[in-house]
């Protein structure tokens, strides 16, 4: 399965990278109405960090993100599974295309969060440079504002006929 696709079923939601269980269900070749019924059965295996169903107003927000129309007519809110949920899913749902999947989803979980890692280091590295070289970093400020300040008031001859 391609890291990619992955990574664009994890959303955020109440401060954790969750995938829902729709998405999940696809990956899986299976039912929505499958997974749940699954995982219901399984409750105790599943706690809160693990997954959570999604308010309607989260839902929503999720859905105006999403580029495609409704999905349908759902009755019940989608449950949102977090990493340790995605992993705890392979001891309930266990096929062997279920467990080929969870690795593959949890790999893209890990990628995710090497970049956060990097990107945590990248931005330390340029406060420290900031903080070494004060001089040069108001310097160049200053020159990326006079330049965005000089774009803006530029006036151009106008477009079209003139009356």
């Amino acid at each position: 399965m391609e890291l990619e696709v992955i990574k664009n079923k994890i959303h955020e939601i109440r401060g954790h990278k969750i995938m829902l269980d729709f998405d999940l269900a696809l990956l899986y070749g299976t039912e929505t109405k499958v997974l749940k019924q699954s995982v219901r059965r399984n409750i105790s295996r599943f706690p809160q960090d693990f997954m959570f169903e999604l308010t309607e107003d989260e839902f929503n927000n999720l859905r105006s993100q999403f580029v495609t129309p409704n999905r349908g007519g759902i009755r019940y809110m989608p449950f949102a599974f977090t990493e340790q949920g995605i992993a705890m899913l392979s001891s309930v749902l266990n096929s062997e295309k279920a467990i080929a999947i969870n690795i593959s989803i949890i790999r893209a979980f890990v990628t995710m969060r090497q970049f956060t890692l990097t990107y945590s280091e990248l931005k330390e590295r340029i406060v420290a440079i900031e903080s070494q070289f004060p001089d040069i970093y108001k310097a160049l400020n200053y020159l990326v504002d006079k330049d965005n300040n000089s774009n803006n008031k530029t006036e151009r001859p106008k477009i079209g006929y003139k009356k």
